[in-house]
């Protein structure tokens, strides 16, 4: 990622809202009621143009939108779009919002490997899934693209390839199907690409998308590694589905306008799943331009995946809650990079690193705290330019993480003189250790080791120190840990919807990489590399979206809400010696604020025994039981959809694989939930598990009996809570359905408000 991208991620922390005073223009979203088209017009594209004539003579159309909203986006003053909002047809008018990205060993980790066949064909309806990625485009030359095997291009695929800077429709084959970009909302505010600095095309010139596309989708790649780090063979989730790749995110960030014609084009191209690892914020879904899109595409029966982001692990920090999107947060592998930090006092103590080149000399060197080798009052941070060069030369340098990359510490110590880094985690990454591909010998060390090494090299009168790199160890316990930046809930939109749903793996992951860019994203890095390690919820988005392919390509039938059932509550919630996972963050057990469900388990995942099934018609009674407008409704659904005045519509009541309840006084909160069998004939008893005695969980029947496939059958669950904790307080357990073949879990959380 580049510096100046990452420069605007710290900037953009949630929604950037890209705003405009009164007098200058800014980009808007236009909501048009489609069914209100005066007669005189034979195209609903005409009709928007006349619609924004009306209000000013010089605005131009950027995009019109068919499938994911209707209506078109443009650029105004807040004059005129005030204006706008007054004309007939109009829904709604919505400032365009700025979006983020949230940024080998994974498919032997999850179970899947070249034994897993028989679970997932090879050929027929696997390989004519298709998966499309929202992201910064795709390096087409990856062998992760590689062809080979591959059968014709499903006849079910619209979409195509879209030559540009760098980029040509041949580049795309019978893997690769589809590559698209999407730069006017970018460039109208934004100015016009630098095409010496990015291709105005599919080619992505950062690596992100590429690692995306390729976890999710990527061939199967033999001798693998990142400058010999993870070596062995990369797979993506669904090495045998189809990927299409939709560049929507540029150096300056990713545009809602934008994002709503990639997923516009993604509905018509006939994609199955979509892959979207950005987000930012929280809104109201009917101003959320990811949750509106994503509403279009689950009514296309396209399971759409998003990352839960990296703000974690504050409370009340996740992106991309809507329930018709499948929320992912991340986890740790068992595959760590060890590198000691060797003290001068005899101590040591194991971080993380992915450096490769020449070592450091074996004997202990000078070593300095950052903060005493800079004039700078956050001199401890080794921001650019703060160091002194006389203090550092050829010294190793303590620095500590925050603000800015942890790779540009490692590049600033080395313009510095310095000949190493340590970098010590503070409180808020805790004693998660995520692994880099410094420019120099380096380790990061947990907030424990940080503040033991930081007293001595600031106390000791000659402090000295060394780092050796111990290379790749597997089978790492426990495993998986919740990652500390993986946001959690609650909910903050709709507090009685769990989220995030479930989390898979998302650091130091290995997939393919751009050679566009070194694996540091950093200018001064000329290093060029086949794959790359990182880490985000934008690595463990992608999981769950291949392998919600594979689940479509054995259950090509099911529903996106059937196939994140089954993701769901086979998930699981304790390691194999029946301990609950833990948290990196705090070390205790995770709870399904951190988890959801658990940690996808696609083997099981497969065969679910039952699902909770959901339709548009419940997302619309969920959107009444917000007490949304019609116009509101309008917004998220494209649809004039009146709630029933004469039904009682609850959040309670949606189908959900969860249970999240906020209690705001004694008394009994009831749940509806229906299950669909699709594992025959069985007859299931429930197990309630709670960690408060404050409050009965009861479900009636406690028993259900299923004659047949397909058959359905509904519960009710009464939460009776007859003590008050104080406000913020939090209590878990789950509900669990058995015929002694299937377990079928749902998380419970529950908070007092």
């Amino acid at each position: 990622m580049s510096s100046s991208f990452l420069s605007f991620l710290l900037l953009c922390l949630g929604f950037c809202h890209v705003s405009s005073s009164s007098s200058q223009h800014g980009t808007y979203i236009v909501h048009m009621a489609k069914s209100q088209m005066p007669s005189t017009f034979d195209l609903h594209s005409n009709w928007y143009d006349s619609s924004l004539r009306s209000v000013s003579d010089s605005a131009e159309l950027l995009y019109t939108y068919e499938n994911a909203i209707h209506g078109f986006s443009t650029r105004l003053t807040q004059e005129e779009a005030d204006s706008l909002m007054t004309q007939p047809g109009v829904i709604s008018v919505l400032p365009e919002h700025r979006y983020e990205l949230h940024t080998t060993r994974t498919p032997l980790f999850l179970g899947l490997d070249e034994h897993t066949a028989d679970l997932f064909p090879e050929t027929g309806s696997y390989s004519d899934v298709v998966v499309g990625v929202l992201d910064t485009g795709v390096w087409p030359e990856s062998k992760s693209y590689s062809d080979e095997g591959f059968g014709p291009i499903p006849s079910t695929w619209k979409g195509g390839c879209e030559a540009g800077t760098n980029f040509t429709a041949s580049l795309c084959n019978r893997k690769l199907i589809g590559a698209r970009f999407f730069a006017r909302g970018y460039e109208s505010t934004m100015g016009p690409i630098d095409e010496s600095k990015e291709s105005r095309s599919p080619r992505d010139d950062d690596g992100h998308g590429t690692h995306t596309s390729s976890t999710a989708a990527g061939s199967v790649v033999e001798g693998a590694s990142l400058l010999g780090y993870a070596s062995g063979t990369a797979r993506g989730m669904a090495p045998r589905a189809r990927v299409a790749v939709y560049k929507v995110c540029w150096v300056g960030g990713c545009f809602s306008s934008d994002i709503l014609a990639a997923i516009d084009k993604a509905i018509a191209d006939n994609v199955n799943v979509l892959s979207m690892s950005l987000g930012g914020g929280m809104s109201d879904y009917y101003r959320d331009g990811v949750a509106i899109g994503a509403f279009a595409a689950m009514e296309r029966g396209i399971l759409v995946s998003c990352s839960a982001g990296n703000a974690g692990p504050s409370s009340y920090s996740l992106s991309n809650v809507a329930p018709w999107i499948t929320t992912v947060g991340a986890g740790t592998l068992d595959r760590d990079f060890p590198a000691l930090a060797i003290l001068g006092n005899g101590k040591n103590f194991t971080g993380v690193s992915l450096f490769k080149g020449e070592a450091l000399p074996d004997k202990l060197l000078p070593f300095i705290y950052a903060g005493n080798a800079s004039n700078a009052t956050n001199g401890n941070l080794c921001m650019t330019g703060t160091l002194i060069p006389e203090k550092v030369k050829g010294k190793i340098v303590m620095c500590d993480r925050g603000v800015n990359a942890r790779v540009q510490k490692g590049d600033v110590v080395k313009a510095a003189g310095g000949v190493g880094m340590i970098l010590a985690n503070t409180a808020a990454n805790g004693e998660e250790l995520v692994a880099d591909a410094h420019l120099l010998p380096a380790t990061t060390v947990g907030e424990k080791a940080g503040d033991i090494i930081r007293h001595y090299v600031t106390t000791d009168p000659n402090p000295t120190a060394s780092i050796s790199i111990l290379g790749t160890v597997v089978g790492v316990k426990p495993s998986p840990v919740v990652a500390a930046f993986s946001s959690r809930g609650p909910n903050s939109i709709t507090p009685n919807i769990l989220k995030p749903d479930l989390i898979a793996p998302g650091v130091n992951i290995l997939a393919a990489w751009t050679t566009a860019a070194g694996p540091t994203g950093l200018a001064s890095d000329s290093r060029r590399v086949e794959f790359n390690i990182i880490s985000g919820t934008s690595m463990s988005c992608p999981h769950v979206s291949g392998l919600a392919a594979l689940l479509k390509s054995v259950h090509p039938e099911w529903s996106p809400a059937a196939i994140r059932s089954a993701l769901m509550t086979t998930a699981y919630k304790t390691y194999k010696d029946g301990k609950p996972l833990l948290d990196i963050a705090t070390g205790k057990p995770s709870t399904p604020f951190d988890h959801g469900a658990g940690h996808v388990s696609p083997t099981t995942a497969t065969n679910p025994g039952l699902i909770y099934d959901l339709t548009t018609e419940d997302y619309l009674g969920f959107l009444c039981a917000l007490n949304y407008t019609s116009s509101q409704i309008r917004s998220v659904s494209r649809r004039n959809y009146t709630c029933d005045p004469s039904k009682s519509y609850s959040v309670a009541d949606l189908n959900y694989p969860s249970f999240a309840v906020n209690v705001d006084g004694a008394g009994a909160y009831k749940y509806t939930r229906t299950v669909t069998s699709v594992g025959g004939a069985g007859t299931y008893s429930v197990k309630v598990t709670s960690e408060t005695t404050g409050v009965k969980i009861s479900v009636e029947p406690a028993v259900l009996n299923f004659k047949e496939a397909n058959e359905k059958k509904s519960y009710t669950v009464t939460f009776t809570v007859d003590s008050s904790k104080p406000s913020g307080s939090n209590s878990f357990g789950s509900i669990e359905w058995s015929d002694g073949k299937h377990v079928v879990g749902s998380p419970v959380a529950i908070s007092w408000t």
